[in-house]
């Protein structure tokens, strides 16, 4: 027997997770399968950047992951270092207040762990409809021109499920299968380190600052290593590089040369760490040279890896979650055309892109002085990245000139198509839910045109008046103009004056970017 589901997640990550909650807040009928036991046992992708925090409180558990992570209220610390007491080399974030992004969002950012973020996801996923099975694994995929067709196994009992989908979000991780199965290729750097993952209790006193987020890159005359605190008091993951061409391996380190790592690491000679956790990964920077196949859609590492230093990995895998979950939805539910799926590479692959290389740039900077970045793209501002970035696709109505530049100054934003909507006060909680127009001053002429319009079409549209001189220059618009966000806070289109035929020209706009 068939299982029928309107899209199969593959993949209970960051990502996965994210996808099923924003699929399911959606009112679409998602099934998500993990071959894990459960979610991930690991604080690492710990971080949730200002987006990530925006997408997070429209989904309604921002508040949920804050609390999980106090530290994100009490301040940031990123250094450069030879050991925790050593020479420092370069003090990248004194303490947070270097990022003021008060002009473009009134959220704070999160400092919670993979390991306590992905519970909440669960959690708020099922209650909104998702199913999840764990410890069950893809065997199969084929997609066709109505649909894909899955086999799934359970790793235990040794069921095999066949479920046919309209649409397959695939996040399954940097090595994802998927994609192989699909033929897409990657392109970029792979193995620019190896690193073993260490996470231990210890009493490190004066070591680190207290009650905050204090994260070294060490450069030891003996070792290259990441270390950071976590939410668990005593709690710190140490994660020094080893090297394979030396013929190094994991199981070359052995608890007792762990504990003089540390040691050395900490300054601390008679420090007794108790080591609760270790395991390895790949330090790479690779990028998918396809999102899509089909009906098959790549989000977060499975579409692009890249090396941890600035934190972006994790966050940009919530923000493909986001841009395809909305897509997905409009084009189920009947308010789009197909068309408007072709909109999730070309709006998400530029950013990944980006990603990458700032953060290659990063690891040069803070790890790695010898890494060749030549060929690489610059790199940009990180608040830029993340709430200054562009989208041009056909889901966006531009306003020419076009200045080329992919990300705007987040001190100045402009609420031009393609940008976010600027995070206000007073707009913040209108946002993220359906396709909005926000109005300066009035709407006595834009209501009746939405209502008309909504009805027309069969949109999720609201309109809402703001008469806030704040808002209408941070969203570009005179008295009577009008800004058309998109479901994922995306400015869509605007009229900075009011409009001659407000139905006609909202209705032209609103058939064009959903592809109708």
């Amino acid at each position: 027997m068939t299982e029928r589901v309107q899209v199969l997640v593959v993949g209970a990550g960051l990502g996965g997770l994210s996808a099923s909650l924003f699929l399911a807040q959606a009112g679409v009928d998602v099934l998500a399968v993990e071959r894990h036991a459960g979610t991930s046992v690991h604080s690492r992708a710990a971080g949730q950047n200002w987006r990530t925090m925006e997408l997070f409180h429209w989904a309604g558990i921002d508040e949920e992951v804050l609390a999980a992570s106090p530290r994100a209220s009490q301040g940031l610390r990123i250094t450069v270092a030879t050991s925790l007491a050593g020479r420092v080399l370069h003090r990248l974030v004194q303490d947070g207040s270097e990022f003021d992004v008060s002009a473009s969002t009134t959220l704070p950012a999160g400092m919670a762990g993979q390991d306590v973020v992905e519970p909440i996801l669960l959690a708020h996923a099922e209650k909104a409809g998702a199913r999840v099975r764990f410890r069950t694994e893809l065997t199969d995929l084929a997609p066709d021109a109505d649909g894909v067709t899955a086999t799934l196994r359970h790793r235990e009992s040794g069921k095999e499920t066949v479920v046919r989908a309209d649409y397959v979000v695939a996040a399954d991780g940097g090595r994802s299968g998927i994609r192989r199965r699909l033929g897409i290729g990657t392109t970029g750097m792979d193995a620019l380190s190896h690193c073993l993952g260490v996470v231990f209790d210890a009493d490190l006193g004066d070591r680190v600052l207290s009650g905050v987020s204090d994260l070294f890159y060490l450069r030891h005359p003996d070792f290259t290593a990441g270390f950071v605190t976590t939410d668990v008091p005593n709690r710190y993951v140490f994660a020094p590089d080893y090297f394979p061409d030396r013929g190094e391996s994991p199981a070359d380190f052995t608890h007792e040369r762990l504990v003089a790592m540390i040691r050395a690491a900490t300054d601390r000679p008679d420090l007794a760490p108790e080591i609760v956790w270790t395991g390895s990964w790949e330090v790479a920077a690779r990028l998918a040279d396809r999102f899509r196949a089909g009906r098959v859609f790549l989000i977060g590492d499975a579409a692009k890896v890249t090396p941890p230093t600035g934190g972006m990995g994790g966050n940009t895998a919530v923000g493909d979650a986001a841009d395809i979950a909305w897509k997905l939805a409009a084009v189920l539910r009947g308010e789009a055309g197909p068309g408007l799926l072709d909109t999730y590479e070309a709006e998400r692959r530029p950013i990944a892109r980006m990603v990458i290389d700032t953060s290659l740039h990063n690891l040069k900077q803070r790890m790695h002085p010898d890494l060749d970045v030549s060929g690489l793209t610059e790199a940009e501002d990180q608040p830029a990245i993340v709430l200054g970035f562009r989208y041009r696709s056909t889901a966006v109505i531009p306003e020419p000139p076009d200045d080329g530049e992919r990300v705007e100054d987040v001190h100045a934003p402009t609420g031009r198509p393609g940008f976010r909507a600027p995070g206000l006060a007073s707009t913040v909680d209108l946002l993220g839910r359906s396709w909005v127009l926000l109005c300066a001053g009035e709407d006595a002429r834009w209501r009746p045109a939405v209502a008309d319009v909504a009805a027309d079409l069969g949109v999720r549209l609201a309109c809402h008046a703001i008469d806030d001189d704040v808002f209408a220059s941070r969203y570009g618009l005179s008295a009577g103009g009008a800004s058309l966000v998109r479901p994922d806070g995306v400015v869509a289109w605007r009229s900075p004056a009011p409009a001659g035929n407000p139905a006609g020209e909202l209705r032209q706009v609103l058939t064009a970017v959903l592809s109708r």
